[in-house]
């Protein structure tokens, strides 16, 4: 299964509330930070919801 991996590469100041909270379930606490995730339909869901503010790759096994 392929992995991703997400990068915070923007600030969630003036962004909702809930945006911000997906932000922190995913792990991401300061810009440039990044955390790897194996794809799952869960994690896309939670990735889409915030895609404005998150750089994704997707990293081959």
């Amino acid at each position: 299964m392929a992995k991703l991996k997400v990068t915070l590469t923007r600030s969630l100041i003036g962004y909702p509330e809930t945006q911000r909270k997906t932000v922190r379930a995913l792990g991401l606490r300061k810009i440039n930070s990044c955390k790897e995730f194996e794809d799952a339909p869960t994690i896309r869901g939670q990735l889409f919801k915030v895609k404005h503010l998150v750089k994704v790759e997707e990293i081959a096994e």
